[in-house]
């Protein structure tokens, strides 16, 4: 099966690791339509690979978003409006179809981000399963400065590092690095130096290959549902998700492999 094509995006597919890319480094990356479209389109597609253990998201150059690209919104301004129907807001809300397809990812995902992390990139550094910053990354949350708002980032901040946290960084647009990121629980390691990313992302994607793929999935499923929907229906769902892992190959491998002592057939190790 093969990967959509996406002109803004680099993708490479290795061992079961999808690396993708944001190619628009003359724009220091930021997402225009096309980038957010792409997304949509890599999503999507992902969706439907097993085979897919683990996404990494990048940014080409050295900056992994620089946000929202001004000049597109400059056009969307201009576009005509049919009666009834708002092209801006339409706009606006495929970004956060793409997040919700990135938050969702039956795959882990894991954020590498150095650079700017700034608007949109913000909010793909808040989706990701797992966050690797380097210690001068910039991230922000620059849209009130600019005379707009963070609309479909918002409810992916404030999930990922609380309600009172989200508040100040959106009404002062404050900047702050990767170290701070760490301390806010943004990202899950800030390292100092890019040799020191590479090696704390050969050794995330070492731990995620140790867990059965559609145990990780489920259990996605699970912890994004808690605060979503009643505890009682979480809970019912998660005894009929863990039904089916039990009763399914993983449950059967991953247990033979304990009481042989060795690794399970999906490991690397």
């Amino acid at each position: 099966m093969h990967l959509p094509d996406t002109p803004t995006l680099l993708t490479a597919l290795s061992q079961g690791v999808l690396a993708v890319g944001i190619n628009r480094p003359e724009a220091r990356n930021a997402m225009n339509e096309q980038v957010v479209t792409d997304l949509i389109a890599i999503f999507s597609h992902l969706r439907e690979r097993q085979d897919v253990r683990a996404v990494v998201l990048r940014g080409v150059g050295g900056t992994f978003c620089a946000g929202g690209d001004i000049r597109d919104f400059a056009q969307v301004r201009q576009r005509p409006a049919a009666p009834g129907s708002d092209p801006i807001a339409r706009f606006n809300r495929r970004f956060g179809e793409m997040l919700e397809l990135v938050n969702s990812a039956p795959q882990a995902t894991v954020a590498v981000v150095e650079g700017a992390v700034l608007g949109g990139g913000f909010g793909l550094a808040c989706v990701a399963d797992v966050t690797i910053a380097l210690h001068d990354a910039s991230f922000g949350m620059p849209e009130t400065g600019l005379g707009i708002v963070p609309a479909q980032i918002a409810p992916f901040v404030v999930e990922r590092i609380g309600l009172s946290q989200a508040r100040r960084l959106a009404v002062c647009g404050a900047r702050f690095d990767g170290a701070e990121a760490l301390r806010l629980g943004l990202a899950h390691f800030s390292e100092g130096d890019v040799a020191a990313l590479e090696q704390r992302l050969a050794g995330v994607l070492r731990q995620i290959k140790r867990c059965a793929p559609r145990a990780n999935a489920a259990t996605k499923q699970i912890v994004l549902a808690v605060g979503h929907q009643p505890l009682s229906q979480v809970l019912d769902e998660a005894a009929r998700l863990f039904s089916i892992a039990l009763a399914g190959e993983e449950a059967a491998e991953g247990t033979r492999a304990f009481i042989e002592k060795r690794h399970p057939a999906w490991s690397d190790a």
